[in-house]
């Protein structure tokens, strides 16, 4: 029973991660254009970013990834938006670390950041907003 649940585990996980890569395309989309374009702070810009791409993630994560039939779109959401706000908090935390701390160029820096805070949005949404 334990491998069938670690199995189900690492799939949900290939799935979340590989609707992520959406995610990650509209936050850094949005990103650049806030942060290049419309010349705001870069934090101010990562969040747009990261808080549009995490809207679309949700959405297909329900259907693909999680399965949800949970009829209260609105407390799933918030739930998951919750998590995502910590992951947000997370993910500035690691920017502004390898960013300013470390000099690496802003988008590489974004970039660990996605990478490290998907293990976060992915188990923190698996086991509360999504538990099975």
């Amino acid at each position: 029973m334990t491998d069938i649940i670690s199995i189900e585990i690492i799939i949900k996980f290939i799935k979340f991660t590989v609707v992520g890569v959406n995610g990650m395309v509209i936050d850094f989309t949005a990103t650049y254009f806030v942060k290049d374009k419309l010349k705001w702070n870069q934090y101010v810009a990562n969040s747009i970013g990261f808080l549009l791409g995490a809207t679309n993630v949700y959405f297909i994560n329900k259907v693909l990834t999680f399965e949800s039939n949970n009829k209260d779109i609105f407390g799933e959401y918030s739930s998951f938006i919750g998590i995502y706000g910590i992951g947000l908090i997370i993910n500035n935390l690691i920017v502004y670390i390898v960013h300013q701390k470390l000099k690496v160029k802003f988008y590489i820096a974004k970039l660990v950041a996605i990478g490290i805070t998907a293990f976060w949005n992915f188990f923190a949404n698996y086991f509360f907003t999504f538990n099975p």
